[in-house]
Protein backbone atom coordinates (compact mmCIF):
# COMPACT_ATOMS: atom_id res chain seq x y z
CA UNK A 1 0.00 0.00 0.00
CA UNK A 2 1.34 3.33 -0.99
CA UNK A 3 0.46 6.75 0.52
CA UNK A 4 -1.54 7.52 -2.12
CA UNK A 5 -3.65 4.86 -1.60
CA UNK A 6 -3.78 5.59 2.17
CA UNK A 7 -4.62 9.76 1.30
CA UNK A 8 -7.12 8.29 -1.32
CA UNK A 9 -8.99 6.33 1.40
CA UNK A 10 -9.07 9.13 3.81
CA UNK A 11 -10.31 11.15 1.10
CA UNK A 12 -13.20 9.10 0.32
CA UNK A 13 -13.90 8.86 4.37
CA UNK A 14 -14.43 12.53 4.25
CA UNK A 15 -16.40 12.77 1.95
CA UNK A 16 -18.80 10.22 2.40
CA UNK A 17 -18.87 11.52 6.30
CA UNK A 18 -19.55 14.96 4.90
CA UNK A 19 -22.81 13.85 2.75
CA UNK A 20 -24.05 12.22 5.97
CA UNK A 21 -23.08 15.07 8.15
CA UNK A 22 -24.83 17.88 5.75
CA UNK A 23 -27.78 15.52 5.04
CA UNK A 24 -27.91 15.68 9.13
CA UNK A 25 -28.05 19.58 9.16
CA UNK A 26 -31.36 21.04 10.15
CA UNK A 27 -33.05 23.34 7.40
CA UNK A 28 -31.76 27.00 8.05
CA UNK A 29 -34.07 28.42 5.55
CA UNK A 30 -37.14 30.07 6.97
CA UNK A 31 -39.63 29.66 4.46
CA UNK A 32 -42.77 32.10 4.50
CA UNK A 33 -42.41 32.40 8.00
CA UNK A 34 -39.52 34.29 7.56
CA UNK A 35 -41.80 37.24 5.42
CA UNK A 36 -43.72 38.26 8.75
CA UNK A 37 -40.32 37.85 11.49
CA UNK A 38 -41.78 35.01 13.26
CA UNK A 39 -39.32 32.53 12.47
CA UNK A 40 -37.22 34.59 14.80
CA UNK A 41 -39.27 33.70 17.73
CA UNK A 42 -38.78 29.47 17.77
CA UNK A 43 -35.12 29.96 17.21
CA UNK A 44 -32.62 28.61 20.17
CA UNK A 45 -28.98 27.60 19.82
CA UNK A 46 -27.63 24.02 21.11
CA UNK A 47 -24.63 22.39 21.49
CA UNK A 48 -25.70 19.73 19.35
CA UNK A 49 -25.98 21.68 16.58
CA UNK A 50 -22.89 23.71 16.99
CA UNK A 51 -20.39 20.44 17.20
CA UNK A 52 -22.11 19.18 14.32
CA UNK A 53 -21.59 22.11 12.33
CA UNK A 54 -17.82 21.96 13.69
CA UNK A 55 -17.16 18.41 12.70
CA UNK A 56 -18.76 20.04 9.34
CA UNK A 57 -16.28 22.48 8.84
CA UNK A 58 -13.04 20.06 10.54
CA UNK A 59 -14.34 17.53 7.36
CA UNK A 60 -14.94 20.13 4.34
CA UNK A 61 -11.69 21.46 5.10
CA UNK A 62 -9.95 17.79 5.25
CA UNK A 63 -11.82 17.22 2.42
CA UNK A 64 -10.70 20.26 0.56
CA UNK A 65 -7.03 20.20 1.07
CA UNK A 66 -6.76 15.95 0.17
CA UNK A 67 -8.51 17.35 -3.00
CA UNK A 68 -5.48 19.79 -3.75
CA UNK A 69 -3.04 17.39 -2.83
CA UNK A 70 -4.18 14.43 -4.80
CA UNK A 71 -4.95 16.66 -7.89
CA UNK A 72 -1.39 18.58 -7.70
CA UNK A 73 0.16 14.82 -7.48
CA UNK A 74 2.40 16.33 -4.61
CA UNK A 75 2.17 12.16 -3.29
CA UNK A 76 4.75 9.76 -4.68
CA UNK A 77 3.30 7.24 -6.72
Amino acid sequence: MTLNYVVQGIWSLSALGLVVLVLLHSPKGDGLGGLGGQAQLFTSTKSAETTLNRVTWILTVIFMTLTVVLSANWLPR
